[in-house]
């Protein structure tokens, strides 16, 4: 949503002066944007978070947005997929799934440097830390709550109504998504780390007959939501990059990853090690209860296989985000902390096959 009146780009959470290595030309962008109805002129800032695809908030004329682009440099395969993002975007605008209104789609390189899309920005709450410091117990629970009802009416849209049939295959789904994140890990490797091969070994032979499917979101996380102000609810959903239609499964292990990750790591966050029920936050039991009632889905037959897939993948992500660090084109000034983190969350995956 447009917030009204001009407020200077510094002035929002998490937007910091663009980085060198992400500069592009603002006359282009100003110009884009003049022949496509946002008028200028504009001011550029650039978000802190985003690993993957740099992210920009851009003020025009009294009104605020979000830009979306590819990184620069040579990139993987299938990665940084931001048609996707805009696609699934536009489809989900009618749903009860919270998004940022979309308003347009650029191809031309020659503007920004790779293609972007450009949304509303949306203003409230967005939390990193999975433990959620400062709140009370009550906001705690109400707040997981709200993002357990979100991932639940994500995978009850009628994908095919939506126009999103040709958005994946949904066929074999596990195990396409095993062998993808098997090559990119292959692709983007820097050194040797037995666990993620023992993980891999495992998963291999222990992919389940499950063929539902739903909106996959591919990083549901609660880092990738915004927050109403001042209420327990989901404004928006963030980073959707990693879309697809895909077993529904997946996406809730992977949110719930953070049962298995260390609490305060600087990167893999989880709630190992934290006293969650004093805190107000569920048990993995109760959320997975908590899903299971909105959603209609029972995931507790094949749970095993989908977090220790989804740790499994995170690992393959991260390694890919160090990758870059190591080449000089990731995102984040943090990104070479993913090569210790890699590492940790392979082994916490590898720990669910003993």
């Amino acid at each position: 949503m447009n917030t009204g009146p001009r407020q200077q780009s510094a002035q929002r959470p998490g937007t910091r002066p663009v980085a060198e290595r992400h500069r592009f030309d603002q006359a282009a962008l100003q110009a884009w944007m003049d022949e496509h109805g946002f008028p200028g002129p504009i001011q550029v800032a650039q978000f802190a978070g985003g690993q993957s695809n740099p992210t920009f908030l851009i003020t025009s004329d009294g009104a605020e947005y979000v830009l979306r682009k590819k990184p620069p440099g040579k990139l993987l395969p299938s990665a940084h997929a931001i048609d996707r993002e805009y696609r699934i975007l536009q489809a989900l605008a009618a749903s009860a799934v919270p998004v940022p209104t979309v308003r347009a789609y650029c191809a031309d390189e020659s503007v920004v440097g790779t293609p972007f899309y450009l949304m509303d920005y949306c203003a409230g709450r967005i939390f990193s830390a999975p433990l959620l410091p400062g709140l009370e117990a009550r906001e705690r629970a109400d707040l997981y709550a709200a993002m357990s009802d979100t991932l639940a009416a994500l995978h009850r849209v009628d994908w095919r109504a939506a126009g999103l049939a040709d958005f994946g295959r949904p066929e074999k789904f596990a195990a396409r998504q095993l062998a993808r994140w098997s090559k990119q890990y292959d692709a983007s490797r820097t050194d040797e780390v037995p666990a993620m091969e023992e993980l891999r070994t495992w998963l291999e032979a222990n992919i389940p007959d499950d063929e539902r499917a739903a909106i996959a979101h591919g990083d549901f996380r609660i880092g990738n939501l915004i927050f109403h102000p001042s209420k327990a609810r989901v404004i928006a959903v963030l980073d959707w990059e990693l879309s697809t239609i895909g077993h529904p499964f997946s996406d809730l292990a992977y949110n719930g990853m953070t049962y298995h990750l260390p609490a305060g790591h600087p990167i893999a966050a989880g709630f190992v090690g934290a006293d969650i029920a004093a805190l107000g936050i569920p048990s993995e039991q109760a959320y997975l209860d908590a899903y299971s009632r909105r959603s209609g889905l029972d995931p507790r037959p094949h749970w095993r296989f989908f977090m220790a897939f989804s740790l499994y993948r995170i690992a393959a992500i991260q390694q890919g985000v160090y990758a870059r660090a190591l080449a000089g084109n990731a995102s984040s000034t943090t990104a070479h902390l993913f090569g210790e983190s890699y590492r940790l969350v392979a082994e916490a995956g590898r720990r669910l096959t003993d």
